[in-house]
């Protein structure tokens, strides 16, 4: 025989025979005692069929109730206290008796129970007086206090905590035991607290409105667009009058039912002396109408408007982090239900300007179908202080010109793949470069050659296996011949990086490149698989990765950058300061984990060096022309196969930013035979293209009023003079016939240029001149003597 349910929907009955036995339970209660209610109950009932299970209904009523936290309405700041997004279940915010106003502590009582003082938790009054009406045929009265409301509603909402809806059923229906469960808590309850509370718990747990809202102080923030504290006479008696029935009462929504409720209560309040008769008069001649200011509360990100995707990355910060709760489900209660108060690092007049850069740089559901997102991180903290993109938020799958995917962030954050980063890659690779101990002014063969992956130094994975050499084209720069590792950074030329990277360790170029920050969202070597946990052993290690064919996120690249620009440093990005619950709990906040030796800082400042030289001569943003106040700035374009990805991430010592341009839903659309973009032609779309000239208009902004810095020194061992030839001239591969311009670069390169720069580089630097522009650390003179500039 299967065990039976001890939860039960209990049996309803008139509301004649609930008062009569809810006033013998009171009055048993009165001369012998609560527990001697439960004998006495049965005996008024009488035959009715309702009472047979009653003594044992009571036996399950539990004698106590344990006020839980209430759930309340958790809010995301930015970092100047600008209130971001608002989340709740119930939009509820909890506040002390003493924020509470007079006139709105007086309406509840007035309306509610006006013997709210006299009574022990039950009004034997009310009850007498309940009976004798519904026994007279008129309207039924059920006589519930304030304390047993304060009940049913903690009841109720404990049980929605829970996520227990028969408990809820339970808590809210007309029936004996829902009665009994009121009573002999309610009585319960004013043993061990205060009347104010008492008051102080029903004034946050009611309902005060059809659409969600719950407490005075959501109330009158909503109606009137102030605190609590702040509620006159009107305003108090019409959110008062609202909880008897939250639809038919809404002023919003019946005003013509809330003010006849309203002006019930005013009446009541000056029978009871709470206001004089003039106040009373001249309330109930306020229309409702007039007296609203109503102050919708969004909930969601979607009320954070530009600063959408970053308040959506800060939920998933929270909901993912095992520091806010054992399971995913638990941590999405707290922050829809905890009363959170989430303080962290957006700056609102730099998102600002970064929602504009983007926008103007491609326009929402322009013809191109291009998108194009931003983000920048603070140097040295990992503060992430702008994340924007052109492309409007929603929290559903999207629609026409919406989506809720962050281009900015990684899988687990922002449900993004992330995208080739092409040449943004190779700073990792320089870094390497320097710390095998060669020089920027170390030349290699720039000339298209194949060579075998299996001849790479792969220790960590053994040989690569490939049926054909690898024969990398240019996507940006060209050049043909022997030119300097500082060159090839500058005019971002693969087929130089080509060479630079079959002279190194691979598996030491992934160490570095992890340390430094790089972060990759996709596993070519695994298949292809989604990375949402990455680890140093996610990266490729792979010939093609030299130039930058696997996936990261702006995010990522922005963080990695500010390594280079805080000398050395890798901080992981983060978004929140501090997380406050109610009562003034503090949980513990993803941290940085600032990595001081993530790169010798005399690397650091080489690599920073040779990226400075990106906006003038011939680099690959010269057409910026760096910032407009002339503040130092270092930066890199990015441009994957076919142009599918486009990147510019660039920086000054306390800021860095990410740009990137492509098409997320057809990621290798080729972009090599014509684009119009915002109404203008592009042949060929580059990283300095589109990209580059949304960083500068973003960073003019940004870092106006920041403190001008300098980049540190670079190592004058490291930047080398003269002309170091490589000891093998042919490098392990084929030369090749090409020009050296690949299948889609030399627009933005030097074109056929390269081809009078070729051969070894012989007469084409000062040796002398070099030494002594090293020797005083005049680094554009150095640039001179190489005849670079």
């Amino acid at each position: 025989m299967a065990k039976s349910d001890p939860r039960r929907i209990t049996r309803t009955m008139p509301a004649t025979q609930l008062v009569a036995l809810l006033l013998a339970f009171v009055l048993a209660a009165g001369v012998g005692g609560v527990l001697a209610a439960g004998l006495v109950i049965p005996m008024v009932a009488g035959a009715n069929a309702a009472a047979d299970s009653t003594v044992a209904i009571y036996d399950e009523v539990p004698a106590e109730l344990e006020p839980r936290p209430m759930s309340q309405q958790s809010r995301i700041y930015a970092a100047n206290g600008k209130l971001l997004a608002t989340f709740y279940a119930q939009n509820r915010v909890v506040v002390p008796i003493d924020e509470i106003s007079e006139s709105m502590q007086h309406a509840v009582i007035a309306i509610e129970d006006e013997r709210f003082y006299e009574h022990g938790g039950i009004d034997v009054q009310g009850m007498t007086r309940a009976l004798a009406n519904n026994v007279a045929g008129h309207a039924t009265q059920g006589a519930s206090t304030l304390t047993q409301q304060y009940v049913k509603n903690m009841l109720i909402d404990q049980a929605l905590q829970d996520g227990d809806q028969f408990a809820v059923i339970q808590a809210s229906e007309d029936s004996i035991s829902r009665k009994l469960t009121e009573a002999k808590m309610a009585i319960s309850l004013e043993k061990t607290m205060s009347k104010d509370e008492v008051l102080q718990g029903y004034l946050n747990a009611a309902q005060f409105g059809s659409r969600s809202i719950y407490g005075v102080e959501a109330a009158a923030r909503y109606y009137f667009d102030k605190h609590a504290s702040e509620l006159n006479v009107v305003e108090a008696a019409t959110i008062a009058g609202i909880t008897k029935s939250p639809s038919r009462f809404d002023p919003t929504v019946n005003p013509k039912d809330a003010k006849e409720r309203r002006d019930i209560v005013l009446q009541n309040m000056w029978k009871l002396g709470y206001i004089s008769t003039e106040e009373r008069d001249e309330a109930k001649a306020t229309s409702i109408k007039k007296s609203l200011d109503v102050n919708p509360t969004e909930i969601g990100c979607s009320a954070a408007g530009d600063s959408a995707f970053f308040c959506d990355y800060v939920t998933k910060e929270i909901v993912n982090n095992p520091v806010f709760g054992e399971t995913k489900s638990e941590r999405q209660q707290l922050l829809y239900r905890g009363g959170l108060e989430i303080h962290t690092t957006l700056d609102p007049k730099k998102q600002k300007a970064a929602a504009q850069s983007v926008e103007d740089a491609v326009n929402p559901g322009d013809a191109s179908g291009l998108q194009s997102a931003i983000v920048s991180v603070e140097p040295g903290t990992g503060k992430i202080l702008a994340m924007a993109q052109n492309i409007p938020y929603t929290p559903s799958e999207g629609g026409k010109n919406t989506t809720r995917v962050n281009y900015s962030a990684d899988p687990t954050h922002g449900a993004s793949g992330g995208f080739q980063v092409g040449s943004n890659f190779k700073p990792f690779v320089l870094a390497e470069w320097l710390k095998e101990g060669h020089t920027l002014s170390e030349r290699v063969n720039a000339t298209k050659t194949a060579r075998w992956p299996q001849n790479f130094q792969t220790p960590c994975v053994g040989n690569l296996a490939a049926a054909e050499p690898w024969a990398p084209a240019n996507s940006e720069g060209v050049e043909v011949g022997y030119i300097s590792a500082l060159e090839a950074t500058y005019e971002s030329v693969n087929t130089a990086y080509a060479a630079m990277g079959y002279q190194l360790n691979l598996c030491d170029l992934r160490t570095t490149a992890w340390d430094m920050g790089f972060r990759p969202t996709r596993s070519v070597q695994d298949g292809g698989r989604v990375v949402t946990a990455p680890e140093e052993t996610d990266i490729d290690i792979q010939a093609p990765m030299i130039i930058g064919t696997q996936e990261s996120t702006p995010l990522y690249q922005a963080a990695a950058y500010a390594t280079l620009a805080s000398g050395g440093t890798y901080c992981s990005p983060i978004a929140i300061t501090s997380v406050t619950g109610p009562g003034g709990k503090d949980y513990d906040v993803p941290d940085a984990n600032c990595d001081k030796d993530a790169l010798p800082e005399n690397v650091a400042n080489t690599v920073v060096y040779a990226m400075e030289k990106v906006f003038s001569g011939t680099g690959t943003a010269r057409a910026l022309g760096g910032l407009s106040d002339g503040r130092p700035v270092a930066g890199k374009t990015g441009t994957s196969q076919l142009s599918a990805q486009t990147w510019f991430t660039g920086f000054t010592p306390n800021l860095s930013t990410s740009v990137w341009v492509g098409n997320a839903d057809k990621p290798n659309e080729d972009h090599t035979s014509g684009n119009v973009v915002n109404g203008q032609y592009h042949r060929i779309l580059y990283g300095s293209t589109i990209a580059a000239p949304a960083w500068k208009q973003y960073m003019d902004q940004a870092v106006d009023g920041m403190p001008v810095e300098d980049f540190g020194n670079a190592d004058p061992d490291l930047v080398g003079v003269g002309a170091i030839q490589p000891s093998t001239p042919d490098d392990g591969g084929d030369d090749s016939s090409d020009e050296g311009d690949g299948d889609n670069g030399g627009d933005e390169g030097k074109g056929d240029e390269g081809n009078d720069r070729g051969g070894n580089g012989n007469g084409r630097n000062d040796a002398e001149a070099a030494w002594d522009a090293v020797t005083n650390g005049d680094w554009d003179a150095l640039g001179d003597a190489w005849g670079d500039n």
